[in-house]
């Protein structure tokens, strides 16, 4: 297999973990460029359609949630038997988890298209902004088996040691949804005018061209996956290692969407300029963080090559980066954004009033970055460590526990600007309490072996 049992348990931490980091920086800029990508091409057709794509941000990280989820346990799993396991076994694992998220998501698809309009109603949308809701929903539900498949498939990749070929291939992606996006929104060329149900189309075209991608080098290069893993017996164990990670893991990451949905639900009452700015600056701080996305998915399979083999002074030494970098990384865009705040949120409208909503978001919100860092870090090693409860109980602490409640308290205090200090005091106290608890938890692991 091309890229099989790449040794993380041993060499120079600090150059591994930038070997490993960087080119997943592709893949996560092309996760934020399809969403940067639709709303800037959606913002120049008014504030109502990039008022429905903010509507339906919370549904779509929903059902990403559950493909990484899926993603994330793969991950963990391979990464901490892929050195000692045979291949027949890895093979096993790789060809039940992509088979799992295939058909956990047709079940969360069918649910979606039977429930569009109710839910999003519940949500806050109506008269115009639901119909352009409908309109981008209908058509994203269809290819959400090709975002998931390209998720489950990239993190196999990961696992490997390999993480410059899923970074390119959802560069890739994105790329090509750029080109189409203005392309199928307003129709030039040959290409009809669609608005926002072309903002989806591409979504689809390009998901579904990673897919063919991603599934052609698991099959060809790596030769990781098979058409007959085995028995079901078998592949209902692996089944069961996936979600030991798999449910906490997805768990964790719809427990964010679903305060995002009651935040938007609290911000809507401020009119669709608020909802709109609320998703710009949601969108702008995904590109701004995804630099510690990529690290909190390396220290997964970091973490768990080393815990195989018990190298807990290399974990320890691999946190310690981390932690440090996040904070570095945190304030340097804090920085950026004071500055640059308003010109920033300009790219994506017009609008006064909604520029000046997201700037206001960026100087509080955007203070708290390193710390919201912390968390994204803490949680990606919990599941690393194979302990997926401490990483959905925080992330259950900074968005449910927290943020919601602080919001509706702020809101009624301070309006808006107190639903932004909600989100600045939840990141500051949570990204302390997780890293403070990561520590003892791989300290007790140490001491127990």
């Amino acid at each position: 297999m091309g890229h099989l049992n790449r040794n993380l348990t041993s060499g120079r931490i600090g150059k591994q973990l930038v070997s490993l980091t960087w080119p997943m920086l592709f893949g996560m800029m092309g996760m934020v460029i399809f969403n940067l990508t639709d709303t800037f091409f959606l913002g120049r057709l008014g504030v109502k359609p990039l008022a429905a794509i903010s509507f339906t941000f919370p549904v779509i990280m929903f059902l990403n949630g559950i493909g990484q989820g899926i993603g994330i346990g793969t991950s963990s799993l391979i990464s901490r038997n892929i050195i000692t396991a045979d291949r027949d076994q890895v093979r096993t694992m790789a060809s039940s988890a992509l088979l799992l998220g295939l058909l956990v998501v047709v079940v969360f698809v069918v649910v979606g298209m039977l429930t569009l309009r109710p839910l999003f109603s519940l949500l806050g949308a109506s008269g115009d902004i639901l119909e352009y809701v409908h309109d981008y929903m209908s058509i994203w539900y269809v290819g959400v088996p090709f975002v998931v498949l390209p998720m489950v498939g990239n993190n196999i990749v990961r696992a490997t040691g390999d993480t410059f070929t899923p970074g390119m291939i959802m560069l890739t992606s994105a790329v090509i949804n750029a080109v189409l996006d203005p392309l199928l929104i307003f129709g030039y060329g040959p290409f009809p005018e669609m608005g926002v149900k072309g903002a989806a189309l591409a979504t689809v075209i390009a998901r579904s061209v990673s897919m063919i991608i991603i599934l052609i080098i698991l099959f060809k290069r790596e030769k990781i996956i098979t058409l007959h893993p085995g028995p079901f017996l078998k592949i209902a164990q692996v089944w069961k290692k996936v979600f030991f990670i798999a449910g906490p893991a997805s768990l964790g990451l719809l427990i964010t969407p679903l305060s995002l949905a009651v935040i938007t639900r609290i911000v809507a009452s401020y009119g669709k300029e608020a909802v709109a700015a609320f998703g710009v600056a949601s969108r702008v701080e995904m590109f701004a963080m995804m630099v510690i996305s990529s690290l909190g998915s390396v220290l997964i399979i970091f973490i768990g090559q080393n815990v195989s083999r018990q190298q807990f002074p290399r974990i320890f030494r691999a946190l310690g980066y981390a932690s440090r970098f996040s904070l570095l990384w945190g304030g340097s865009l804090y920085l950026v954004l004071l500055f640059f705040g308003s010109i920033i949120a300009s790219v994506f409208t017009d609008d006064p009033q909604v520029i000046a909503v997201a700037r206001q978001y960026f100087y509080i919100v955007g203070a708290s970055y390193g710390f919201q860092g912390l968390v994204t870090l803490s949680t990606s090693a919990y599941n690393g460590l194979n302990k997926p409860y401490p990483s959905v109980f925080f992330i259950a602490v900074r968005t449910l526990g927290l943020f919601v409640p602080l919001a509706w308290a702020g809101n009624a205090l301070l309006g808006l600007q107190g639903i932004m200090w909600a989100g600045f005091i939840a990141n500051i106290l949570t990204g302390i309490a997780a890293y403070s608890n990561l520590r003892r938890v791989v300290g007790k692991l140490r001491d127990a072996a």
